[in-house]
Order: structure tokens, then C-alpha cells, then sequence
């Protein structure tokens, strides 16, 4: 096979409609799938907070290769950028923001770690549906116990999403309310929505 989906400064490489991906059988394109799921969560775990007080729940890192978790990114990216407005920070690198945002015991994570921003919504809904096992057991070695509160980012994750963890115990913030994606002229209400259902004062 060739090369590995990362690129040298740990982004992910686009492979979906290239030769690479063309000529995968149905078990290679599982394994790829998952060799890249735990890619992201590598970069991921480096900034796990030991103790986590908010889990936040997007939909997918994008197909673009950018990712909430890579150090290297620009702190400008519509997701990190209105977390850390969120929490009233404005770090110079996402490294310092990501090393704030675990000392806040905030860990992000997403519905799928198969890229579905530039798939139909059906295909989308199905995939984050069909991974909801993963979820959970990615969602067990961050916590103890269900009392930890989630919060669902994106209209889809909610209304795929809310239903599912209520009814398996969990803490759902929303309760209901449904908080846009922070970009394309969302970014406001993406302030407005998130910062009523969570009080950040209780994360200081």
C-alpha cells in the first residue's frame, strides 16, 4: 500500500477517489478506515485532560485534513476558534489553546472518524448512526461514569445523537437544543446556542 494517510506535519491525506482508494477491496478500505480513526485519536490523546469535567461531541474531522487535535493548524479554524471564543481565549497557536482547553478538563470528540463533510446527508446521518458503538466505547475511556456532561455540536449530531446517549444513561447538556456548526455566517449563533447551555463559569 502506499504511503500512510498522514502527511509529515500530521495532517490527514485526502485519499477518497484517488488510485490508492480505487484499488482497495472492501477489507482494505476497513483497514485504512480505522488505521486513520486511530491517527486522529493519537493526536488526540496528547491532550486528554486526567480529569474531564465536558465532553464536546462534533460530527467528523473534515475531508480537508484539518483536525481539531493537530498542533500544527491554525488557530483561525472555525471549530477551534470558536471553542477558545467560548472560553474567552485567544492563544497565539492551537498548541497553546489545546494545552488550555485540557487544563479546562474539556475533551473533544467526534460522532465518526470517517471524514462525511462533503458526503450526502443521508450518507452522513448513516455513517454517524452506524458508529455509535464506537462512540460509546471511545466515550468509556474518558469517563468513569455518565454524570460527566455532553454536549452535541452540529443539527444532525444532535438529532441522531441526543435520543441514543439519553436513553444509555448519559448527561446530555442540550436537551433538545440544537447548536450550528461555527461556520459559513453560523459563528454567532454557534456563541449565542453553546454558551446557553454551557455555563463556562463552572469550568474555571
Amino acid at each position: 500500500m502506499a504511503g500512510p494517510p498522514f502527511g509529515s506535519h500530521g495532517t490527514i491525506a485526502s485519499v477518497r477517489g484517488g488510485p490508492l482508494w480505487a484499488d482497495l477491496n472492501e477489507k482494505g478500505l476497513m483497514e485504512l478506515s480505522e488505521k486513520k480513526r486511530s491517527e486522529y485519536l493519537d493526536l488526540r490523546h496528547r491532550y486528554e485532560p486526567r480529569s474531564v469535567k465536558l465532553v464536546v461531541i462534533a460530527e467528523s474531522p473534515p475531508a480537508s485534513g484539518l483536525y481539531f487535535y493537530d498542533p500544527t493548524g491554525a488557530p483561525s479554524e472555525p471549530l477551534f476558534a470558536a471553542l477558545m471564543k467560548q472560553l474567552r481565549l485567544s492563544p497565539t497557536t492551537k498548541e497553546e489553546g489545546l494545552r488550555e482547553f485540557q487544563r479546562k478538563g474539556w475533551v473533544l470528540v467526534d460522532a465518526t472518524y470517517e471524514p462525511v463533510d462533503k458526503v450526502t446527508r443521508s450518507s452522513r446521518d448513516r455513517v454517524i448512526d452506524r458508529d455509535y458503538q464506537l462512540l460509546r466505547e471511545d466515550l468509556a475511556t474518558l469517563m468513569s461514569n455518565h454524570s460527566i456532561p455532553l454536549v452535541l455540536i452540529k443539527a444532525n449530531v444532535c438529532r441522531i445523537l441526543e435520543p441514543k446517549l439519553a436513553r444509555d444513561g448519559y448527561t446530555v447538556l442540550n436537551r433538545g437544543r440544537v447548536i450550528y456548526f461555527p461556520s459559513t455566517g453560523r459563528q454567532k449563533d454557534f456563541f449565542r446556542q453553546f454558551g446557553a447551555i454551557v455555563d463556562i463559569r463552572g469550568f474555571k
